[in-house]
């Protein structure tokens, strides 16, 4: 289990505002764009607008970049989380088979899910423990690892996402992702990638 540091914390939040800003900027240019289409419709049907197509055709380029700089800050958070999750050596590093599919339903998650590039990452990741000779544990789709406590084995059927903190009767009172990685370590339903 690698346990998440401060350091590691920081650049965390530094990818996110750094995505954050990229995106403001990204709509803001986005709404000139559909904009300056909207003004040439208007002016097409009163004389021939070629100056503002070629305002269009810059736009559209700085729209491209913008697109093309949040996609290489997102890579690039990825290939420096995979590097720091292969410069401690584990043993093995277990990882969840999530049908993405199924959780692009959820309206409220689905541009977040998006954002995070979850096959690439599980890519790479493979890719990766093959080259430093880092087994590669997949648990099961249907693994209970965040339902399940980490100290009794009690299943908790009735558990939310809205809920962050796992409470079991038991007594444990714990994190619900760290939970769910400490479940993870202890799997023994596994298949090696």
């Amino acid at each position: 289990m690698i346990s998440c540091s401060i350091y590691g914390l920081r650049k965390y939040k530094k990818k996110i505002r750094e995505d954050e800003e990229v995106e403001k900027k990204l709509k803001r240019e986005q709404i000139k764009l559909s904009r300056k289409y909207e003004s040439l419709k208007i002016r097409n049907k009163i004389e021939e607008g070629r100056a503002t197509s070629q305002n269009i055709q810059k736009q559209v380029v700085k729209v491209q970049k913008l697109h093309q700089r949040l996609a290489n800050i997102r890579t690039d958070y990825i290939n420096k989380t995979i590097s720091e999750i292969a410069k401690n050596k584990p043993s093995y590093i277990v990882i969840e088979d999530l049908a993405v599919s199924n959780l692009m339903k959820n309206k409220h998650l689905s541009k977040a899910i998006v954002s995070q590039k979850l096959y690439g990452f599980r890519t790479k990741l493979t890719s990766k423990c093959k080259d430093n000779c880092i087994e590669l544990r997949v648990a099961d789709r249907f693994y209970p690892s965040s339902k399940t406590c980490s100290k009794c084995g009690e299943i908790k059927r009735n558990l939310k996402l809205k809920d962050r903190v796992y409470k079991c009767e038991c007594g444990l009172s714990i994190d619900r992702d760290l939970n769910a990685s400490i479940n993870l370590k202890n799997t023994k339903k596994y298949k090696l990638a």
